[in-house]
């Protein structure tokens, strides 16, 4: 019994220290932390600016889906069937800009880099084949002269 929690251990402590777990703690953190500056972004510029082709922030377009939309002032709440729209219109954005800056500031460099590393990774192997190759054909020549000086003797 003591052996497989031994195991165990050893197989968590394995999977905590393989590279691809740390690599996603640090995109977690830094995913969190570039929700902020999108939705910043999102809130601060985009916002107005499509508000400013109507009344009201981007946020606050709504419609009224059944009944006098309105806020009753005896018991605050709210008359009718309000839809948020424009929340759902923001967060869309949000969303469009987060996968974009994702994809062209860190997907496309790393898949260039990636392709780049791979391709000379594959010349560097091709050299070496090639000296491989060489060095075989090299030693056949040493068998076959070692073989003719035989035939001589």
């Amino acid at each position: 019994m003591s052996e497989k929690k031994v195991g165990l251990l050893e197989g968590f402590k394995a999977f905590l220290t393989r590279g691809n777990v740390i690599d996603l703690a640090v995109a977690v953190v830094i995913g969190a932390a570039f929700t902020n500056v999108v939705d910043a972004v999102v809130k601060g510029i985009i916002n107005p600016v499509v508000g400013a082709f109507g009344t009201q922030d981007l946020e606050k377009y709504t419609s009224c889906l059944q009944g006098p939309c309105a806020v009753d002032p005896g018991t605050g709440r709210m008359d009718g069937i309000e839809i948020l729209w424009g929340l759902v219109l923001s967060a869309a954005l949000s969303f469009l800009i987060t996968g974009a800056v994702v994809y062209f500031l860190m997907v496309l460099p790393m898949a260039k880099y990636l392709a780049r590393r791979a391709a000379a990774q594959a010349a560097k192997e091709g050299v070496q084949e090639t000296l491989e190759v060489s060095e075989l054909e090299v030693l056949k020549e040493i068998r076959d002269a070692l073989v003719a000086q035989r035939g001589k003797a």
